[in-house]
């Protein structure tokens, strides 16, 4: 073959060569292309897969905080219902309650053997055992519902040391043990009622598991704060049981009172430490097992000047008894309430007439040679009548501010401010016969 010929030949398989190269090249090209096409493809049905997923968890995100804030709401209605049913429930359960303790304490004066006298005891025990137990559910269902509101102002605490004074003293004696508040003048700034219903729980606990010895209840001056001290000489909180004291129904291990059997339900540093945070009141304590505690409740410092002593111990003072021929209107729409009550004034020899509305007490007034030297009145009464409102009319029509008290167990700040208004005095069902007494010689004197 000529050499032309052989070298033409060889260009030729290089062309062919080249060209099935670039062919290839070409195919892999296309090959790759389609197959990142392919790959794009399923990322973008992955990513669209995963959307729709990320899209249905959060619908259902959605609607699960949507059925967990109606839970919520659910909730709170529920707590709030219960805290107004416990409210009716206590006002109704109270009422003959509060028939029971005057009945009781009417029986008390004509028993005249010691079995009598004895049994008469044993039933006032119960009673205020039972009173007791329902103010304190009550207390702790209005607390947890954020439903008390503190009012705060100056509270003197050498009158309020006074006021418990009076009311611990004689379990403190019963039990062989002292009772000492040492004299303070100076006022704090707080609730009088919720800061005297924490101090009378802690005293309560105090006297509870305290066998020997005694209580001091005393003040230090902390900068702008006044630290209130409660210190008995009982058994101690164990180091594993500090936190634990605090919660309902939690009771130490050395609560027996004289009568052997359990003292208290283990609610009443519970209701402390709501009460406290109401109020902004830090609670705390130190103890040592066998040797006792001391519980402090820090509160600001007051502005008010204190009333002195000498003041605050003339209105301490007993008064005497001096019902005999008292004329009292009594406007009560419960039957037995209505005649417990007028039972137990006519021991105290005080003349009764007792009506059941506003009317039927302004129709007792048109007997002119009978004038009342105090009302005394349930808050509701009959046909939607309020005892303030009868009070005020029972006072226009007298055309005098006849003295008058408000008995009811409806525990509302709204009726306090009622009363505190026209100048009426208030005591809560159920009523203890003695205070009682004592208030309407107030009253009359």
């Amino acid at each position: 073959m000529p050499l032309r010929d052989i070298n033409d030949l060889e260009k030729l398989k290089k062309i062919n060569a080249a060209l099935v190269s670039r062919v290839e090249r070409s195919m892999d090209q296309q090959g790759n292309a389609f197959s990142l096409f392919q790959t794009a493809i399923s990322l973008e049905n992955r990513v669209r897969n995963r959307t729709e997923e990320l899209h249905a968890t959060l619908r259902r995100l959605e609607q699960t905080n949507i059925d967990l804030s109606a839970a919520k709401e659910n909730a709170e209605l529920a707590n709030l219902s219960k805290t107004r049913f416990l409210a009716a429930a206590s006002h109704d359960v109270l009422q003959p309650l509060n028939a029971a303790h005057l009945s009781v304490s009417a029986l008390a004066e004509v028993q005249t053997s010691d079995e009598g006298r004895k049994l008469v005891r044993q039933v006032e025990r119960s009673l205020e055992t039972m009173e007791d137990l329902l103010r304190t559910l009550l207390d702790i269902s209005k607390l947890d519902a954020g439903v008390v509101q503190a009012e705060i102002g100056d509270v003197s605490l050498e009158a309020l040391f006074s006021s418990l004074r009076s009311d611990f003293l004689p379990e403190a004696q019963k039990k062989g043990l002292s009772l000492k508040f040492r004299p303070v003048n100076v006022v704090v700034r707080s609730d009088r009622t919720l800061l005297r219903r924490i101090l009378q729980n802690i005293l309560s606990n105090a006297l509870r598991y305290t066998r020997s010895g005694g209580v001091l209840v005393g003040t230090r001056h902390r900068g702008d704060t006044i630290r209130i001290d409660v210190a008995d000489t009982g058994c101690g909180i164990p180091e594993d049981q500090r936190e634990a004291v605090f919660e309902e129904f939690h009771r130490g291990t050395s609560t027996l009172t004289d009568g052997g059997l359990a003292g208290g339900l283990g609610l009443g540093l519970a209701i402390v430490r709501r009460m406290a945070a109401a109020l902004g009141h830090p609670v705390t304590f130190s103890s040592k097992v066998g040797r006792g505690t001391i519980f402090h409740i820090d509160a600001p410092i007051g502005m008010a000047a204190a009333e002195p002593a000498a003041a605050i111990a003339d209105l301490e003072r007993p008064r005497g008894y001096g019902l005999f021929g008292t004329k009292v209107l009594l406007v009560e729409n419960d039957a037995d309430v209505l005649s417990a009550m007028t039972s137990l004034l006519e021991r105290w020899q005080c003349l009764v007439r007792a009506a059941t509305s506003t009317d039927d007490a302004l129709d007792l007034l048109g007997d002119t040679d009978w004038v009342p030297d105090i009302v005394i009145a349930d808050q509701h009464l009959d046909g939607g009548d309020l005892g303030t409102a009868t009070i005020a009319e029972v006072r226009d029509y007298l055309s005098r501010p006849v003295p008058a008290l408000i008995v009811t167990a409806d525990g509302s700040e709204l009726v306090a401010k009622a009363a505190r208004a026209a100048g009426i005095e208030l005591m809560r069902k159920p009523l203890k016969p003695a205070q009682l007494r004592a208030l309407l010689a107030h009253l009359l004197a």
